[in-house]
């Protein structure tokens, strides 16, 4: 089945890993991708970071947002983002999970119940188990998971606590991981 949605999770040394799996998307996305990077900063400069080097539109995520192909979506700070089942996005202040809001567990879970086995989940370098119950969740309902190479990572913590929680996932270097989303996004 086709996939319908992509959804990233990063902390520890993510900037760096998402520059690289984003690197080959260019200048046409047939996906929508929605990202969960653990930063510090009361406001984000992702955004603007990102569209740098990425031709798709590259925004924060806004409350009852639609989905929309050919965007990147970031997690504003200090908000968990949610996907609804109508295709719209959720924010949330509600409490922290695993010590961090936004939290990736909460966007993969949200995404797997509205896009089932039409999502890919993608877990990179981290220092904690955020997005490791997510990955769970969205491999229970049939989509797609991927977690960067741990001994590749600049954290492994969070890959391999998801490696653990999922030992069917696909492990991936970022390299291969980037060649995966622009296939996708070609809609190859």
């Amino acid at each position: 089945m086709n996939k319908q949605l992509i959804v990233i999770g990063a902390s520890a040394g993510g900037i760096s890993a998402l520059k690289t799996v984003l690197s080959g998307i260019g200048d046409f996305s047939k996906l929508p991708i929605a990202i969960v990077l653990h930063i510090m900063e009361k406001e984000s400069e992702l955004p603007k970071l990102f569209q740098n080097f990425i031709e798709i539109r590259v925004k924060e995520a806004e409350d009852k947002e639609t989905i929309q192909t050919g965007h990147i979506y970031f997690a504003p700070p200090g908000y968990h983002l949610l996907v609804e089942e109508e295709g719209t996005f959720a924010l949330s202040t509600e409490a922290k999970v695993n010590y961090s809001r936004p939290s990736i567990d909460l966007l993969f879970e949200t995404a797997a119940e509205a896009y089932t086995d039409r999502l890919v989940g993608i877990l990179l370098t981290g220092a904690n188990e955020d997005g490791a119950r997510g990955m769970k969740r969205i491999e229970e309902l049939g989509g797609t998971v991927i977690v960067q190479n741990p001994e590749t990572a600049y954290c492994h913590s969070m890959p391999k606590a998801a490696m653990e929680m999922v030992p069917k996932c696909r492990v991936m270097d970022l390299e291969a991981i980037e060649e995966y989303i622009a296939g996708l996004a070609k809609g190859r």
